[in-house]
């Protein structure tokens, strides 16, 4: 399962949201998705019905690397390192939750340019959108991607 999160009206914070669109017009064998937007903390209700085995939480964070680099973040690194987000709750919070009934959660981190209202998605945060959904079907342990 993959929780995506991130504001569609705030640039390339619409990384998570462009990879459930990409989920839901194009499925993938063995992958659901939630759109969480930008209160995922409203799926938890959701998740929790139907736990899945897996579950990746995709959300723009501002790890200060290059646009579009992805990155498997350690939830407690975004409270500790102070990880920028744009969500009123610390993700933190919700993973903690999430990993009281859901065996796996992964963090995957996406680098974003621009997080600014009514701007595009950058192209870079567009291509590493697509490098994550194309991985998805040959995903095991980190899929693929480095660690934070």
């Amino acid at each position: 399962m993959v929780l995506a999160v991130g504001n569609v009206m705030m640039g390339d914070d619409g990384a998570g949201p462009l990879l459930a669109e990409r989920l839901q017009h194009s499925p993938l064998a063995g992958w659901a998705v939630i759109d969480g937007g930008a209160i995922p903390e409203n799926a938890v209700h959701r998740l929790r019905a139907a736990p899945p085995q897996r579950l990746l939480v995709v959300d723009a964070t501002d790890m200060g690397l290059e646009p579009g680099a992805i990155r498997i973040v350690d939830p407690t690194r975004i409270a500790e390192d102070m990880l920028m987000n744009t969500h009123s709750m610390p993700l933190t919070f919700m993973i903690d939750e999430l990993q009281t009934f859901i065996p796996e959660v992964i963090f995957v981190g996406i680098q974003p340019a621009l997080v600014a209202f009514y701007c595009p998605v950058n192209r870079a945060v567009t291509q590493a959108v697509d490098k994550i959904y194309q991985q998805l079907p040959h995903w095991h342990g980190d899929g693929g991607f480095m660690r934070l």
